[in-house]
């Protein structure tokens, strides 16, 4: 069988790299390659990125670049069509929701190849958001269908999506985090700014909901500017929010020293680096939806600043707290986890490092 594996940004070779560790295991069965969209160029994507975590080069990268949602799909459905028709995949295998998910998708429906989608089946119900349109298109679309959790399983029923397309497999992120918990432990970022675990925060923030109006933005601000007198929050800022922070002239909110305090801003951090910090923090403030996972499986309390998720077991069994974008609410969850130091939660059944296992064994077993 030959098997085309798509990504487009660097948390699908996260999510994808466990997949293809799993797929060496059946040399006899299945012929493997990588396809990198480009849709996001990532700096960081170093040799180091790749070696360190045992994260597999692209063995095509069809380098589209960016552009707006329209540009970008298009450009991807023509590069990948060329790679579909040289390459003559048995299945081509998605992950998660970017612009890339649903373009090969479709691409390689139209010369009717199968294809399997994991982490199938998540829904927010939140039309703006150009994930969601991904996900519906994508799970509609595909032959197979690997879903994280009961809840991705209900939408898709729900959705008449038949039963014997679903398999219930787990989650191939925390497959990844599991393997390379014990590495980023080792790291010694508590040294290198001077924190103390359990006395700071980490935060992400890039969501145009949250970072492309200013009232809004800077009632975000405020907020965790309050909350940074009680606990210290390390922010590495994404680019998108970091454009928008000196466009809005909000570039007070922040703290410039050398030690971290107040709101501390940093460049992007590589997977470990941020997998150590999140591991040793009080909280996390995310707008991501990986986040509210890896923190569930973590024990670290999460507040959430969107109106929905995609990942209601995060918040059903996890830390996982659902807050908007309203200062009070964010100002109230973190004032709980402040005045807490027991917080419980439970792992999802199947959460345990071997989805990717469960994937692979399904599709040598076609």
């Amino acid at each position: 069988m030959k098997i085309i594996n798509v990504v487009g940004a660097r948390p699908n070779f996260m999510k994808i790299a466990p997949i293809i560790e799993a797929m060496n295991q059946y040399p006899d069965k299945i012929e493997h390659l990588l396809v990198h969209t480009g849709q996001h160029y990532d700096a960081q994507m170093s040799k180091a990125f790749f070696d360190d975590l045992g994260i597999p080069k692209p063995d095509i990268d069809l380098g589209v670049g960016s552009g707006t949602h329209a540009e970008q799909t298009a450009r991807i459905m023509v590069e990948f069509e060329k790679v579909c028709l040289k390459e003559k995949p048995d299945l081509v295998i998605v992950v998660g929701d970017v612009n890339s998910t649903m373009a090969c998708t479709i691409t390689a429906k139209k010369l009717n190849i199968k294809v399997a989608h994991v982490e199938a089946g998540l829904r927010s119900r939140d039309m703006t958001m150009p994930e969601e349109i991904n996900r519906l298109c994508t799970d509609v679309l595909c032959d197979y269908l690997f879903t994280t959790d009961h809840f991705a399983n209900e939408n898709l029923k729900a959705e008449g999506v038949p039963e014997e397309k679903i398999f219930f497999v787990g989650n191939v992120m925390i497959d990844t985090l599991l393997k390379h918990k014990e590495m980023a432990k080792t790291l010694s970022l508590m040294n290198h700014w001077d924190l103390t675990p359990k006395r700071y925060a980490t935060m992400t923030l890039h969501r145009p909901s949250n970072v492309d109006d200013r009232v809004t933005l800077q009632g975000i601000l405020e907020a965790l500017t309050e909350i940074s007198r009680k606990i210290p929050i390390l922010f590495p800022i994404h680019p998108r929010t970091r454009n928008r922070v000196k466009d809005f002239g909000l570039e007070h909110y922040f703290s410039n020293g050398k030690k971290v305090k107040g709101i501390w801003t940093t460049e992007p951090l590589g997977y470990l680096e941020f997998l150590h910090l999140n591991m040793n923090a009080k909280m996390v403030l995310t707008d991501s939806g990986g986040l509210q996972e890896e923190t569930t499986v973590l024990g670290i309390p999460c507040i959430t600043l969107r109106e929905n998720t995609e990942r209601p077991i995060t918040c059903e069994v996890g830390t996982n707290a659902i807050v908007g974008n309203n200062k009070d609410k964010i100002l109230f969850a973190a004032q709980k986890v402040l005045q807490s130091d027991n917080y419980q939660a439970k792992i999802p059944e199947k959460w345990d490092g071997k989805a990717a296992e469960r994937i692979v064994a399904v599709i040598a077993g076609f």
